[in-house]
């Protein structure tokens, strides 16, 4: 579960990304997090991320007090959660299997649990075909796949999904948004922030909208 209570976020010279926002998602939601630039989405995520902490009012995800996080333990409290984001950030001189299998390399995984655990998460997202492929080979839609994949290997609790088809055609979207779909259906709470509202009107899912860093809306398609 993501609860904010009256979170605010300033930065420097006194500008508020973030005004007393209040929000709840619910372990096992899928929820679009929608905004102009500037509204305050990418501060939202770096909060959730805890790259950065509030300035004022509390922020728990998956029963953690972010504001009473130790820096130490913030590496243990990010495995908790997958991240895709726009531009895919893949390793660009490794295959698709090598890829996925970092992310389990650095939290100390095993190469029999590795052996066992990516082919699994490649089978999911359709790409068990392409893990000896280099990724640069890879269409945008493939390495979104790829990204996808590594972000649910280590099983989080919560997806959060940056802008995540905003290099991709409308066709190869739609087959994004809807793997994302599946994810959330087997338990995964997925987060997506976007700027596409055709995808927001066609998945019918719950939607926020972020004005000027306040919460403007928040409703169920």
């Amino acid at each position: 579960m993501i609860e904010l209570n009256n979170v605010s976020k300033s930065y420097e010279r006194g500008k508020r990304a973030l005004k007393n926002v209040t929000l709840t998602i619910r372990d096992g939601e899928f929820v679009f997090i929608m905004g102009r630039s500037g509204a305050g989405k990418s501060t939202l995520l770096r909060l959730l991320m805890k790259e950065t902490d509030p300035t004022e009012g509390t922020l728990v995800v998956n029963d953690v007090d972010l504001n009473r996080l130790s820096r130490r333990n913030v590496p243990k409290y990010r495995r908790t959660i997958g991240v895709v984001f726009q531009d895919f950030r893949l390793l660009k001189h490794l295959n698709v299997y090598e890829n996925v299998a970092f992310a389990q390399r650095v939290i100390g995984k095993s190469t029999a649990e590795i052996r066992e655990n990516v082919p699994e998460v490649l089978r999911r997202v359709g790409l068990s075909a392409k893990y000896k492929a280099n990724v640069r080979e890879l269409s945008g839609g493939e390495q979104q796949r790829v990204a996808i994949a590594r972000a649910l290997v280590n099983r989080p609790k919560l997806l959060l999904a940056d802008e995540p088809t905003g290099n991709l055609d409308a066709k190869t979207a739609e087959d994004i948004m809807r793997l994302l779909e599946e994810i959330n259906e087997s338990g995964t709470t997925v987060v997506v922030i976007t700027h596409s509202a055709d995808i927001v009107a066609k998945m019918k899912k719950r939607v926020v909208i972020l004005d000027k860093g306040t919460l403007r809306s928040d409703e169920e398609l």
